[in-house]
């Protein structure tokens, strides 16, 4: 289950103090004042929410409150007895708004068409919303999966053209199913075309916006039963199989087809040539489960009387939300709202979570419908404070705090003594520290050395105190050692070292004495320090084929919003259309568009102000031909290695390299980049790329598949002017809850960072994994990590952790790890104005948060933040307090 949400409260909040001291505030279970008179819009938290929340940058002063807009909801008309209306002195019903996961059908059908030897195909969906069925054909000669446009007699009425590549139609309601269910579906006629191999589709509701797919594929109906070996396929090539996925599944559905093929291979150009004849089906129905969020009203009441007997306050809650819900909540005694356990007694199934609170859970009502509790509370306490839990992911609050109800009193409210106050305070931020965690020394005392010796040499070869030759060759014996070594390396988790880091820092930043050409204060790890920037493109930026024209078109005004650099995608050849399956380097005519129109981007960029990144996909190339034995590993076009370039424990190409010095990536033959001919044609690549191009500097894909040393030489070769690595593994978790200290994966790419000597940065997964956890659930302790320092690679080595919250894998149509929905801006608000060197993600450039985030970029620039700027935490009770 997931929740909507919506709040007028901002989550990071800017004034004019920060002008001067760069302060940012991050508010963590400190509600605001609650009144009858004010509105709250309630937030709620869920690992899967899709929240809206609209924001706004005001200044760090008492927020107002808008006159509330609530909705209708029917009236419960189960009362406590005892509360009589005169008696009551705070009655109020909160409004919520969430969304329930509801359970639908796709289903697919193939008949006969009414024309003999035409074909219809029904797609359709039983789930309300407003559907667009998203789809393109796939033809027998193409290779990857590149979808056409279908031929106009196939278009059916009302559809709109996407492009070149694609037709979107919207699917019409039918009367009904046999079921009575009111159905959404397209009618395709099909034409004997033994040119069109497959129709592709997902499903996209405009109402939401969400798509449907299978993990990002796309749905394949296949026409033909010969579909060429590089196509988008999985399953056998007589029969259909979708692939698995959130939707489930789609099997034993067979199209019986009578063709034949005839396939020549010429051995120099690996290409395939392909006849299909006389393709029949046979028609199919299959339907699949789907799930929908849809939006349920709910709503929590609270009343108060006072106790004639006791004097006491009696507090009454219930709320319509089905299940098990369990009442988190305490009580303050003034306006600082600090939680405390009230005295005894309590309510039924009530518990103390550490000593802060307490926990109970919510009584079934008599009805049957929803659940409540009463409370009994002295009146020395000034205010009720709660949220409410209900499951392990999912919390309800106040936009972001805690509920405050304001307890009525008969006279003067105790406010308890400063000084105590403050001591407590203090004795919570001594345990706090006290649990730091100590930190081991650096181990594998070989690697270290060799890192050492790799510095050393590369530091005799800038003094020129050897002879070329001896220098290479004691570099090759040295690499090559550390490649058999690293899986010792990569088995032991060497622990984080400040003055290692300064030092490394250190020595990298006076390399820049020996580059005249640059800025004193540029390194590759870092650019100037004040980079920002944007990636330009989404996983789906091919499809148009003339990307880089469309951003030329929007280069000036990328400018304006204060983007420094642009992270272009990969320009070679590609298997796969999006350019992570690299083949001839040196062919620059991509899907993207021609390698004149990169050039032409590329100037225009510098014209403007900004610098280029190149997306150099350097640890996997797709081979051109295949060897005696059928394995595609004998490479062509300007770089024709052969099998000796590729790892040898990469057991699906054969390699005849040495052993892989990082992870393997499956797809594709893993380069070995121990070979000297594979390093020195690599270099020679960027160096021609550099000023072919004119590229600035790299993005560098999957740099998890080959040791950081080798990056040191590469970049050390092609002088970037930045560089970042994507180092993504997982994050760490327990029983599928993520884990506060995520030291070890930190380490792990500062371990990659180190190994580059400092000379590429590191896109700061961590950071980005714990800001999914501290804004989807309200967990802003998460924030800080055991010493009281940001808790991802920013907190250990800043000037090279590159910051985001979303990329081409994580989010667009893609989405394998979508930053939680109507956050994005809170996670900007984080990364913009914390150090480190932040990057925003195109799609949401230009989307509804254009002027946030151009006006987050605006704050950055203007308090000069850069990426060393310090961060002090400091946490007091429930806030969590940064100073930038």
């Amino acid at each position: 289950m997931s929740i909507s949400t919506t709040t007028t409260t901002p989550l990071f909040c800017f004034n004019h103090y920060f002008t001067r001291e760069r302060e940012l505030s991050i508010h963590r279970s400190r509600p605001k004042p609650f009144s009858l008179t004010s509105a709250s819009t309630l937030t709620l938290f869920n690992s899967n929410n899709n929240n809206n929340c609209n924001y706004s940058f005001a200044s760090c002063k008492p927020h107002k409150f808008h006159t509330p807009k609530f909705e209708a909801f029917a009236t419960n008309t189960d009362t406590l007895e005892s509360i009589q209306s005169s008696d009551v002195s705070f009655d109020q019903t909160f409004p919520i708004n969430r969304t329930e996961l509801v359970e639908g059908k796709i289903f697919v059908r193939l008949d006969q068409g009414k024309d003999l030897g035409n074909w219809e195909l029904t797609v359709g969906c039983n789930l309300p919303g407003k559907w667009i069925l998203h789809w393109g054909v796939s033809r027998v000669d193409d290779v990857g999966s590149e979808w056409d446009q279908p031929p106009r007699d196939m278009i059916p009425p009302g559809s709109i053209p996407i492009k070149d590549y694609a037709i979107e139609t919207p699917m019409k309601k039918s009367l009904s199913s046999a079921e009575g269910d009111i159905l959404h579906e397209v009618k395709i006629d099909l034409k004997p075309n033994n040119d069109i191999s497959a129709i592709n589709f997902v499903l996209k509701d405009e109402e939401t916006g969400a798509w449907y797919q299978h993990k990002g594929r796309d749905f394949k109906v296949p026409l033909v039963n010969y579909l060429k070996e590089d196509a988008n396929i999985i399953g056998p090539k007589k029969g259909f199989s979708l692939w698995p996925g959130a939707l489930g599944q789609i099997s034993n559905i067979l199209l019986k087809s009578e063709a034949t093929h005839d396939k020549d291979q010429d051995d120099n150009s690996g290409s395939i040539n392909t006849k299909v004849e006389n393709s029949q089906l046979e028609g199919f129905y299959v339907d699949l489960s789907i799930t929908k969020e849809v939006i349920v009203e709910n709503s929590i009441s609270v009343s108060i009387r006072k106790c004639s007997e006791t004097a006491k306050n009696i507090l009454y809650l219930e709320t319509d939300i089905p299940g098990d819900i369990l009442l988190h909540w305490g009580v303050c005694r003034d306006d600082l709202k600090w939680w405390e356990i009230p005295p005894a007694p309590h309510p039924p199934e009530t518990i103390a979570f550490k000593d802060r609170a307490l926990r109970t859970k919510l009584q079934s009502r008599d009805s049957g419908e929803g659940s409540s509790v009463q409370l009994s509370l002295g009146e020395e306490f000034s205010g009720f404070l709660f949220v409410l839990k209900l499951n392990d992911s999912t919390w309800i609050n106040d936009m972001g705090d805690d509920f405050y109800i304001p307890l009525p009193s008969s006279g003067s409210i105790i406010t308890g003594n400063r000084e105590d106050q403050s001591e407590g305070v203090q004795r919570e931020v001594t345990e706090e520290a006290g649990q730091e965690e100590s930190i081991s020394a650096f181990t594998d005392e070989i690697i270290n050395e060799i890192r050492h010796l790799v510095t050393d040499i590369s530091s005799e070869k800038n003094r020129k105190t050897k002879s070329k030759e001896a220098q290479e060759s004691i570099l090759q014996e040295i690499e090559k050692l550390a490649a058999e070594a690293y899986s010792i390396f990569r088995s032991s988790v060497p622990s984080f070292s400040e003055e290692t880091i300064a030092e490394s820092e250190a020595a990298v930043e006076s390399k820049t004495l020996l580059l005249p050409d640059l800025p004193p204060q540029i390194s590759s790890g870092t650019g100037t320090g004040y980079e920002i920037v944007c990636q330009g493109f989404n996983w789906e930026s091919h499809k148009s084929g003339r990307w880089y024209m469309e951003l030329k078109e929007k280069a000036a005004e990328l400018a304006s919003f204060g983007f420094t650099v642009i992270w272009l995608p990969p320009p070679t050849e590609s298997v796969s259309p999006e350019g992570y399956m690299p083949k001839d380097l040196y062919n620059l005519n991509s899907r993207y568009g021609t390698i004149d129109e990169l050039k032409d981007v590329v100037k225009t960029l510098h014209e403007v102000g900004i610098k280029v990144l190149g997306d150099a996909v350097l640890n996997h190339r797709c081979a051109h031909f295949k060897n005696q034995s059928g394995i595609w590993n004998l490479f062509g076009g300007r770089l024709n290695w052969d099998d000796r370039a590729i790892v040898a424990d990469d057991p699906h190409f054969q390699g005849r390299g040495n052993k892989s010095s990082g992870d393997n990536f499956h797809a594709a033959p893993n380069i070995d980049h121990s070979q000297d001919f594979v390093r020195k044609d690599l270099k020679e690549w960027l160096c021609w790329m550099r000023e072919e191009i004119g590229y600035d500097g790299w993005r560098l894909d999957f740099v998890r598949g080959f040791w950081g040393g080798y990056v040191k030489d590469y970049l050390e070769a092609s002088e970037p002017y930045f560089a970042v690595g994507e180092y993504w593994d997982s994050l760490s978790y327990t029983y599928g809850e993520m884990d506060h200290n995520q030291d070890a994966h930190r380490q792990r790419i500062v371990d990659w960072i180190n190994a580059t000597a400092g000379t590429a940065g590191a896109f700061d997964v961590t950071t980005k994994g714990i800001l999914h956890s501290a804004l989807e659930r309200c967990e802003y302790w998460r924030l800080s990590d055991q010493k009281g320092k940001p808790p991802g690679v920013l907190g250990w080595w800043p000037s090279r952790a590159v910051t985001f919250i979303e990329n081409h894998d994580t989010g667009s149509t893609q989405g394998h790890w979508r930053f939680p929905s109507g956050k994005e801006m809170q996670g900007y608000a984080y990364t913009l104005t914390h150090p480190g060197t932040p990057s925003v993600f195109y799609d949401h450039i230009f989307s509804h948060y254009k002027t946030e985030i151009a006006t987050l970029i605006s704050i950055r620039k203007r308090n000069k933040i850069h990426c060393r700027s310090t961060v002090s935490i400091r946490i007091f009770s429930h806030v969590l307090h940064c100073i930038v």
